[in-house]
């Protein structure tokens, strides 16, 4: 049995840049996949010949300089992803019912202010001061921008200050407040809870520059899995972790659903926390203190996803995001009423090759709770294990679908005369596909109330364990990105690493 050096658990974004990252460096690399393809929320689906992204719809901080284009460089990725960069005077647009108005949001700074300003004229100090602040709050995280860690992050008072209450006294203007909050399904933004570095951390990278993966976010999966494969690691798919072996007091190796054994020296999950101690049950280095702190953390909501297919040359290409509101409330979203679904939808047309003026399809979300499909939860549907969940789950997709129909024939009128075909998604497909416990978006929710509590350190109780992924920082490109430069730093030094980076960008 072959012993490596780091096995890694989960192909997803921090999987893969771990692996790269290591066996870059030298180490001899197993990354390990349950599914068939890999990448995780980098994931892309056809259907009828039209690419969908899973997760990656758009992604910040890509221009020249910037801070995930520094990442990437080192990555190798930049000078080989296609990229298309978004509307400039417009990359995001938020609107209300009943509201004839657009509120748009431009890329760079001084646009970003001027364009909001001629919506809200009389606002212009509140709008420039919202532009400091966040721009300001990303200094205080080192690694955002490539800087050194300071160890002093969990002193910071920003850590305690919510993102409704903020925005609430910047300005009187609850419109604006909206306005400026009306992105928050990027975060899963919850009024009580959301705090304001994580919505300063995500906008600011977009209002910097704003990016589409052309054909899908996949890309970066596979290039990474190249590079990977070149250093002379290994990529592992239909290799399930069922349970993780210990000896000696050290993990030793992953036993598989197939039952193979994986050994290494080194071990780095980048699946949820709670699935990583379910595979380490019985491990005495685990106290049930711990578990029970784990299992109690909170996870955000999941989405409902419509997946339009156009007919050619029938919808024009939006080269912007569009999120829309039933109610002027925004942090009303994760609350709604099954009756009143959906009140809030976010929109994402993907770049294609084949053409900038027609879109061939479209991406639609609407929050959902996972206890809407909880009744099919005995069942999985991956592409190696399908299972039909029955009519009665077909009817309620259908219904669903039919519901969002409506509300996008409100914006978008004709809308239905151009789709060719639609396909949908539930909670049900990201758990499966994505692997997220119950097919949560962000993984494990921060509250500005209780910072601490939803922190999970990159080391564990088990001396060779390691975390990374979404659920320990930050979610997002970006934020996986500097945590798995995190994790890294555990096996290769902290200084080291950044140094390594920052030259090669």
């Amino acid at each position: 049995m072959d012993t490596y050096d780091v096995v890694i658990i989960g192909s997803g974004l921090g999987g893969l840049l771990c692996g790269y990252i290591l066996s870059k460096e030298g180490m001899r690399v197993c990354v390990l996949e349950k599914n068939r393809q890999i990448g995780g929320s980098l994931q892309t689906f056809v259907r009828d010949k039209c690419i969908f992204d899973t997760g990656i719809h758009y992604i910040g901080g890509l221009a020249e300089g910037q801070n995930l284009y520094r990442y990437f460089s080192y990555f190798g990725l930049m000078d080989k992803l296609k990229l298309k960069r978004m509307d400039m005077n417009r990359f995001d647009v938020v609107g209300f019912d009943g509201d004839e108005q657009e509120y748009e949001f431009a890329q760079e700074y001084p646009n970003f202010i001027e364009r909001l300003c001629r919506r809200f004229p009389r606002e212009r100090e509140a709008i420039t001061e919202y532009a400091r602040k966040i721009h300001q709050i990303t200094t205080r995280f080192p690694l955002y921008h490539l800087e050194p860690e300071s160890g002093t992050l969990m002193e910071e008072e920003s850590l305690r200050i919510g993102t409704r209450d903020y925005l609430a006294a910047l300005t009187s203007n609850v419109k604006l407040q909206n306005v400026l909050a009306g992105s928050n399904m990027l975060y899963a933004g919850e009024g009580d809870k959301t705090p304001l570095y994580v919505h300063a951390l995500i906008n600011n990278t977009y209002i910097e520059s704003s990016w589409k993966c052309v054909d899908g976010g996949s890309q970066i999966a596979r290039l990474l899995a190249r590079s990977i494969r070149a250093q002379g690691g290994k990529i592992l798919r239909y290799k399930e972790a069922v349970k993780l072996r210990a000896d000696h007091g050290q993990l030793c190796a992953v036993e598989t659903a197939d039952g193979d054994y994986i050994a290494g020296k080194y071990f780095i999950s980048n699946i949820h926390p709670e699935r990583t101690l379910e595979l380490l049950n019985g491990c005495k280095y685990i106290r049930k203190a711990y578990r029970t702190r784990i299992s109690s953390l909170e996870n955000t909501i999941s989405i409902f996803s419509l997946h339009l297919v156009f007919k050619p040359g029938t919808f024009p290409y939006l080269n912007y995001n569009y999120y829309h509101h039933k109610y002027p409330d925004v942090w009303r979203l994760p609350h709604y009423d099954k009756q009143d679904w959906p009140i809030g939808y976010a929109l994402f047309v993907p770049a294609s090759s084949k053409s900038d003026e027609y879109a061939e399809g479209m991406n639609v979300m609407a929050y959902m709770r996972y206890e809407e499909v909880e009744k099919w939860a005995h069942t999985q549907n991956i592409v190696s294990k399908e299972a039909d969940r029955g009519e009665d789950y077909e009817a309620f997709k259908t219904y669903y679908a039919e519901r969002m129909l409506d509300e996008l024939e409100k914006k978008f009128p004709g809308i239905r005369q151009c789709i060719k075909s639609y396909y949908t998604s539930t909670p049900l497909s990201y758990r499966d596909y994505i692997g997220t416990v119950d097919g949560n978006m962000y993984g494990i929710k921060k509250d500005y109330k209780a910072p601490f509590k939803s922190f999970i350190k990159t080391r564990t109780r088990v001396p060779n364990l390691l975390f990374t992924g979404q659920n320990l920082h930050m979610h997002g490109v970006l934020g996986v990105t500097v945590g798995a430069v995190i994790t890294c730093s555990e096996l290769l030094g902290h200084l080291y690493l950044i140094d390594k980076i920052r030259r090669a960008s």
